[in-house]
C-alpha cells in the first residue's frame, strides 16, 4: 500500500528543519491501511471490521429485489466497493464516505416505504449521498448486519468530518496510486507513473519526469517502492508559493516562531495574541518536537492554511452571528420553487425526497402543488405534464421529519392549491394531524395587525402560506373568490405547456375555486392575496399579507418603480418564481430581486447552475439556517435606495477588491475516459451585485496543468454597494472550438470574505466537495 505518514524533504539550508523532520521521520508503519485506521482511531472497532470483510445486501429499487450484491469497505478505510450486474455484464463501482450526507435506519426513505415491504424494517437502511446522487436503498440478512454497518458508517462519517486537508489529500494520492498501479504489485514502473500523471491532471514533460523519477528509485531498479513512491509524491506536491511566504517570515532558520507567526497573521488582518499564535502552533503543526519547543515548520504552516481557519470565508459568519429578532419579512430566506421535482418540469419524477434534500441544504420555504387525487386523497405534481406523483400526505411526513434537522427557524409552506373544498379540508386534517405542535395555527400574541414575528420567534413552527377567508363572510365552510383574483394570481401558472394541456389535464375540481374554512384557518402570518399596485399595497396591505410575482413582473416592477418596491419589501414577504413556460426548469438570476429586498426568491433547487451558486453562497453564510438579514437600508421604510441609481446608496461605503489569483491545487480531471485529456485551466471572478457592480474578470490559462497551475494574476474591482455583492470563484477548462468546460465554483458574499492569503476549496456542479481541489488567492479590500 502507498498511503502512510508523508515526509517532506528537509530543506539543506535549514538546520532546524533537517533536526526536525528527521525526528518526524520516525514512526512510519509499514502497512497504508493499518495506518490509515490507526489514525481514523478504529483499528479495533468491531464494526469497522465487518465492513471490511464485505457484507452481501438486496439493492432495493423495484417490488422484486435483485440478487444480493457484495459491499465492502477498502483498506483506505474512506472508499466502498460494491459491483452490480446489468444484464449479464458486471461492473465494480467505489463511492466514498466523504460523499455521504447520512445514513437512515429503516423506512425512512421514499424508495424503502415503497419498495422495502419484503423485508423487516430492521433489515434496512439508506445511505444518502450529497448532490444529486440517488440514495442507495439496502436490506441486509439479519438486522444485525445493517445495524454493523449503519454504526460503522456513521463512526467513520464523524472521523471523516473532522479530516484535516492533509489527511484528504493523502485519501486522494491513495485513491490516484491505487489507479494507476495497473498489475497491483505495490510498486509503480515509469510507465505507471506517466499514467498517475495524466489521472491527476499534468502533462509532464518526459525527460523532467523521468528525472524526477530516477531521483527517487533509490534502489535503482527501475521501480518506485513504497517509501519511494511516497518520496515522488512529496516532490510533486510540493507548494513553492507557500515556501516563499514561510521564508518572508521565518527568516534564516526556516521555522517559525510564535511571534513570527503573530506577525504574519497581523498582516492577513487578524489581530492574534501571542498565546493565540502558540495554540495555532500546537494545533496544526505536524511535528511533535516542534510542538514542544512552540516552532512552526513549513508543513505544519501549510496545513493552517489549508485548514477552515485559513479558508477565504470568515469563520465567525460560519455560524449564527446576525440578530434574528427582526419581523420576517427583514431576512432574505432561502426558498425552492417545485419542490417536489427531481428533474425537469415537463416528465420528471416527483419525489418527497427532492423536500427532504431541499431542507436539509437550508431551504426554509418550500412548495406544494396540490391537485385532486382520484381516490379522495390530495396529490403533489406538476400539473398539464407528465410528472410523476406523490400523495400530498406523504410529503407531510417527510417535512415533519426533517424541517428541523438542519435549521430550528421556521419553514413556510407555500401551497398552489388546484383542490375542491373537499380535499382542502383533508389537507387541513392531515396538516394539523401530522405536523401537530409544529403547526402554527394562531397568532403567537394573538394580534394580527402589528408586524410579523422574527425568526427567533418563530423557532420550530411550520407556516402555511395560502389563501385566507375574510372574516365578515357568513359561508362557515367556503367562500367563492372572484374570478379575477383567481385569474390574477394563477395567470402564468395557467400558461404553462399549452401543447401538453388539452392531452393531459390533470384531475381538478370543478369547485376550485372555493377555499374551505378548514384550510383557511392554518393560514396565519402568510396570506396570499392578489396584487393590484404598489402605491395601493403601501396604503392598504397588512403586514400579514403576502403576494407571489413571477419574475417578468418583478422586473418590471424594479425597472419601473425600484424604491417603491424596495420600500413594500421592508414591511411586506413577497415571493418571486420562475417563468411557468421554462421547460427544462432553468432559474432566473435571484440577485436581481434581492436588490430590492424581495425576500423568497424561489430558485428550482434540482436545476444546478450559476443561479444556484449564487442561492448557495447567499446562504452559507450565518450558520447555513436559511435566514440572511437583509442590509439597514433594505430594511427601513423610508429608504431611498434604488439598485439602479448608485447615487442613493443607503449609507454604503464604496469599497476596492484586490485578489492575486497564484495558484489553483488538484483541479478534477473532466475526460476519465480519455487519460491523454488534460484542463487547461483559467480563473474567472465575477460580482454579481447591484447592476453597477455586476462584472467578470479572468486570468491567463494555463496549458495542460490541472494540477498545480501558477497565475500570479491580478484582478481588480469597484464596487459601490458591497453589501449586497456576492462573490463567484469560476474555474473553467479553455476550450479554443466549443465553450469551456466547468471545472469547480465557489460563491459567498463579500462581506464574509477574508483578506490576506486564502485558499478557496472548490466546489462541484451540485454543489458538493471537489476536495481536495483549492485556489490560492490573496485578497485586499479596502474603502474608498
Amino acid at each position: 500500500m502507498f498511503c502512510g505518514k508523508w515526509k517532506k524533504s528537509p530543506l539543506e539550508s535549514c538546520h532546524h528543519q533537517q533536526h526536525f523532520s528527521a525526528h518526524h521521520r520516525g514512526g512510519t508503519t509499514k502497512s497504508s491501511g493499518h495506518r490509515t485506521f490507526k489514525k481514523l482511531g478504529l483499528t479495533d472497532d468491531e464494526d469497522v471490521k465487518v465492513m471490511l470483510q464485505g457484507t452481501s445486501f438486496w439493492k432495493v429499487k423495484t417490488y422484486q429485489p435483485q440478487k444480493q450484491r457484495l459491499f465492502r469497505l477498502l483498506e483506505d478505510g474512506m472508499s466502498i466497493w460494491f459491483e452490480t450486474r446489468f444484464k449479464k455484464a458486471r461492473s465494480k463501482h467505489i463511492f466514498s464516505i466523504l460523499h455521504v450526507e447520512s445514513v437512515r435506519e429503516g423506512y425512512q426513505s421514499e424508495g424503502l416505504r415503497k419498495f422495502g415491504g419484503s423485508f423487516a424494517e430492521e433489515q434496512c437502511f439508506t445511505i444518502v449521498f450529497r448532490g444529486k446522487r440517488k440514495n442507495l436503498d439496502l436490506a441486509a440478512r439479519t438486522g444485525s448486519e445493517a445495524q454493523q454497518w449503519v454504526r460503522g458508517l456513521t463512526k467513520l462519517m464523524v472521523r471523516c468530518e473532522a479530516m484535516s486537508q492533509r489527511e484528504k489529500l493523502e485519501h486522494w494520492i491513495y485513491g490516484i496510486l491505487h489507479e494507476a498501479d495497473k498489475n497491483k504489485d505495490n510498486k509503480m514502473s515509469f510507465k505507471e507513473i506517466k499514467n498517475m500523471l495524466r489521472i491527476v491532471n499534468i502533462d509532464m514533460n518526459d525527460i523532467y519526469a523521468y528525472q524526477l523519477f530516477k531521483e527517487c528509485d533509490k534502489s535503482n531498479n527501475d521501480r518506485l517502492e513504497e517509501y519511494e513512491i511516497e518520496e515522488f509524491c512529496t516532490r510533486l506536491m510540493k507548494r513553492p508559493e507557500l515556501q516563499d511566504i514561510f521564508h518572508q517570515y521565518s527568516g534564516e532558520d526556516c521555522v517559525l516562531s510564535a511571534e513570527e507567526l503573530q506577525e504574519f497573521l497581523h498582516d492577513q488582518g487578524e489581530e492574534t495574541s501571542l498565546q493565540q499564535a502558540q495554540q495555532i502552533i500546537q494545533k496544526y503543526e505536524l511535528n511533535e518536537k516542534a510542538r514542544q519547543h512552540n516552532l512552526m515548520m513549513l508543513d505544519g504552516f501549510t496545513m493552517y492554511l489549508l485548514s477552515s481557519a485559513g479558508d477565504i470565508l470568515n469563520q465567525a459568519h460560519a455560524e449564527i452571528y446576525q440578530d434574528m429578532s427582526q419581523p420576517l419579512c427583514h431576512y432574505f430566506i432561502s426558498s425552492s420553487h417545485n419542490t417536489y421535482l427531481t428533474d425537469s418540469q415537463i416528465g420528471g419524477a416527483s419525489s418527497t425526497e427532492a423536500y427532504v434534500r431541499a431542507l436539509m441544504k437550508g431551504c426554509r420555504c418550500v412548495e406544494l402543488d396540490c391537485w385532486e387525487g382520484s381516490n379522495g386523497d390530495p396529490i403533489i405534481y406538476h400539473g398539464h405534464t407528465l410528472t410523476s406523483k406523490i400523495l400530498f400526505r406523504d410529503v407531510i411526513e417527510s417535512i415533519r421529519d426533517h424541517a428541523f434537522k438542519h435549521s430550528s427557524y421556521p419553514v413556510i409552506l407555500s401551497l398552489e392549491n388546484h383542490c375542491g373544498p373537499e380535499q382542502q379540508s383533508i389537507m387541513a386534517h392531515h396538516l394539523k394531524t401530522i405536523l401537530g405542535d409544529m403547526l402554527l395555527i394562531q397568532p403567537l400574541d394573538g394580534d394580527l395587525s402589528k408586524q410579523l414575528p422574527s425568526p427567533e420567534e418563530l423557532k420550530g413552527k411550520i407556516l402555511v402560506k395560502g389563501k385566507k377567508l375574510s372574516e365578515n363572510k357568513t359561508d362557515p365552510r367556503v367562500y367563492l373568490i372572484s374570478s379575477r383574483e383567481e385569474e390574477m394570481q394563477e395567470e402564468e401558472e395557467d400558461q404553462r405547456f399549452t401543447s401538453f394541456q388539452q392531452e393531459f389535464r390533470p384531475t381538478q375540481a370543478k369547485d376550485v375555486g372555493q377555499i374551505s374554512r378548514e384550510l383557511s384557518d392554518v393560514v396565519v402570518y402568510c396570506r396570499a392575496v392578489p396584487f393590484q399596485s404598489l402605491s395601493d399595497a403601501l396604503r392598504h396591505q397588512k403586514p400579514t399579507e403576502m403576494s407571489s410575482f413571477s419574475e417578468r413582473k418583478a422586473r418590471k416592477l424594479i425597472k419601473d418603480s425600484g424604491n417603491f418596491f424596495v420600500r413594500y419589501n421592508t414591511r411586506h414577504l413577497s415571493r418571486i418564481y420562475p417563468l411557468g413556460l421554462k421547460m427544462n426548469s432553468s432559474n432566473y438570476n435571484p440577485q436581481e430581486m434581492w436588490n430590492v429586498g424581495c425576500q423568497i426568491v424561489a430558485l428550482n433547487f434540482q436545476t444546478p447552475g450559476a443561479e444556484m451558486d449564487l442561492n448557495d453562497g447567499r446562504f452559507l453564510v450565518n450558520g447555513r439556517c436559511g435566514y440572511v438579514l437583509k442590509p439597514a437600508f433594505l430594511c427601513n421604510n423610508h429608504s431611498h435606495f434604488d439598485p439602479k441609481v448608485p447615487i442613493h446608496r443607503g449609507g454604503q461605503h464604496p469599497v476596492a477588491l484586490t485578489i492575486k489569483v497564484i495558484t489553483a491545487q488538484q483541479l478534477p480531471k473532466l475526460n476519465k475516459e480519455k487519460s491523454s485529456s488534460i484542463v487547461d485551466p483559467f480563473v474567472r471572478i465575477e460580482i454579481h451585485g447591484i447592476p453597477a457592480d455586476c462584472c467578470k474578470k479572468q486570468t491567463e490559462y494555463r496549458l495542460n496543468n490541472g494540477f498545480n497551475p501558477c497565475w500570479n494574476e491580478i484582478l481588480m474591482f469597484q464596487i459601490q454597494v458591497p453589501d449586497l455583492a456576492l462573490v463567484r470563484f469560476v474555474v473553467e477548462d479553455y476550450d479554443t472550438t466549443s465553450s469551456n468546460d466547468f471545472v469547480g465554483q465557489f460563491t459567498l458574499p463579500l462581506l464574509s470574505i477574508r483578506e490576506g492569503y486564502r485558499h478557496i476549496h472548490l466546489l462541484s456542479r451540485d454543489g458538493t466537495s471537489l476536495s481536495p481541489a483549492t485556489l490560492f488567492v490573496h485578497v485586499r479590500c479596502r474603502k474608498m
